[in-house]
């Protein structure tokens, strides 16, 4: 039920934000997002095939890119104004190719050595999610995951929530992004996809190995297969 309601939130928080997403999440992660892709990067250490899911405006996707020039990179998202701005960001590369479709939902004919997904795991169920994943990896491919987390520690919990409150104060002032920002907070307080996405990775077979960043605000999901 969880998932359901999260996924439902996505139109009602991007649909109208493909434009001003890069800076935005940019200033909302302090910059640490640049620096948490980096360390997806970090578990890609070869392949010629690669999928990103819910790419947004590409910018892991363009990436990868840049990694692996001689690779083929499918970047898909649920929302047409994100990909047309992923699209536009993404002229320079003929490695790249994009489509409007579910990360849940999705059938391609080509199987890949690495799937990605940042930010997508709290929208969506596990065993929905791992199952399309896993269908379309590679043997010895590796499904890799990020989104935010909760931290434990109680000195940083309460730095988070001193963030989240500010994002939820800023998100009164920009009108296309106040559902998000006082939206996202409460997801982020919420979800456990971490545990749930681990446990459904292992009952499917896969390896899985998992990391915390900056103090426990994100966390990294591997799936090898």
């Amino acid at each position: 039920m969880l998932a359901e309601s999260a996924k439902n939130l996505v139109p009602k928080f991007f649909d109208e934000t493909g434009t001003t997403y890069d800076g935005v999440v940019s200033y909302g992660t302090l910059g640490k997002d640049r620096y948490w892709k980096s360390k997806i990067l970090e578990q890609i250490s070869d392949g010629s095939s690669f999928l990103d899911l819910a790419c947004g405006t590409g910018i892991l996707t363009r990436e990868i890119a840049e990694k692996f020039p001689s690779g083929k990179i499918v970047g898909i998202d649920i929302t047409k104004s994100y990909l047309d701005v992923a699209k536009e960001n993404s002229n320079s590369f003929d490695n790249i190719s994009f489509i409007l479709d579910d990360a849940e939902k999705f059938k391609l004919d080509s199987k890949f050595d690495y799937i990605t997904g940042s930010y997508l795991p709290k929208y969506c169920d596990p065993e929905i999610l791992v199952k399309n994943c896993v269908g379309h990896l590679k043997p010895g491919g590796k499904i890799i995951l990020h989104d935010f987390t909760y931290p434990k520690n109680p000195a940083v919990r309460g730095l988070w929530n001193f963030f989240l409150t500010f994002l939820r104060l800023v998100g009164c002032f920009i009108p296309s992004w106040k559902d998000a920002l006082i939206g996202l907070p409460k997801l982020i307080r919420r979800t456990k996809w971490l545990d749930s996405y681990s446990d459904v990775m292992k009952k499917s077979g896969l390896k899985v190995s998992s990391q915390y960043l900056t103090y426990g605000a994100s966390a990294i999901l591997i799936g090898t297969k």
